[in-house]
Order: structure tokens, then C-alpha cells, then sequence
């Protein structure tokens, strides 16, 4: 079992800012529902201790205080492209140290995440809007789900 032990503090600050990452590219991925989307995410992460004691890792995840990315960008879309290279950087970091069931874990968790944050606002009358679609497939590939 990997622990928090097994990573710097600037990696573990990677692993725990990157499901926020992904909520936050959601949220601008569609106009509206900030607080509701905000507020899913918050609901994401109290889903997830419900799993306690499948993964020591994802437990320690869920457990922290979400961490956000607090840098500033000039617009969704460079917002988008940070978040998904961080996604990219904290799956990079686990697959090094952590068991591929804990990575396959820790992607679910990001993906659920982001579902969670897509439906919590309906837009022109869909649970999910497309913008927010795509944003979902984005971050899908960016963690390399289905690659393990």
C-alpha cells in the first residue's frame, strides 16, 4: 500500500490539487451554476471517504482538504490547459510510485469528480451540457483512463 509518505510535499501538493483541477475545468466549461458546481465538488469528496478502506492512498486523498490551484488565469481555456497538465503530472507521479489499482483508483475518483461537478447545473435543459462533455473527455484523456 502506497501512503503520503512516499511522495515529496510538492508531489503530494500535485496528487491533492489535481481532482480540484478538474472540477474547476468543468465548472468553466459551461456558463452558470458556480455555486452548485462548487458545491458538488465538496459532495464528490464526502462520496468518496464513503470508500474507505479500499485504498490507503485514495483514503489520505480524500480525507485532505481539497486543494485548489490558486493561479490566476487570463481565461477558461488557459485555465483548461494548466489543469489538464496537472492531471497529467499527478497520474505520472502515481503510476511511479503507487500500485496500479491505487492509480485506477485515484482516476475513477478525479472522473467522478468532474461528473459529479457536469451534473450538479443543468444548461439548456441537459444534465451535461457538451462544452462540459467535452471538458469530462478531456480530463478523461488527460489522466490516461483505460490505459492501465
Amino acid at each position: 500500500m502506497t501512503t503520503k509518505a512516499a511522495f515529496s510535499p510538492e508531489e503530494w501538493t500535485t496528487i491533492l490539487e489535481a481532482p480540484p483541477s478538474a472540477g474547476l475545468i468543468v465548472v468553466t466549461a459551461a456558463r452558470g451554476g458556480m455555486f452548485r458546481e462548487t458545491v458538488a465538488m465538496s459532495k464528490a469528496y464526502v462520496e468518496a471517504r464513503q470508500w474507505h478502506g479500499q485504498s490507503e492512498l485514495l483514503d489520505e486523498i480524500v480525507t485532505a482538504k481539497p486543494k485548489a490551484d490558486h493561479t490566476r488565469y487570463r481565461s477558461p481555456d488557459e485555465l483548461r490547459d494548466h489543469g489538464l497538465r496537472h492531471l497529467r503530472e499527478a497520474v505520472a507521479l502515481l503510476e511511479a510510485k503507487a500500485t496500479a489499482d491505487e492509480v485506477d483508483g485515484y482516476r475513477r475518483f478525479v472522473i467522478a469528480v468532474a461528473n459529479k461537478v457536469a451534473a450538479a447545473h443543468r444548461e439548456d435543459g441537459e444534465a451535461v451540457s457538451p462544452a462540459e462533455a467535452v471538458a469530462i473527455e478531456q480530463i478523461t484523456a488527460a489522466l490516461g483512463a483505460g490505459e492501465s
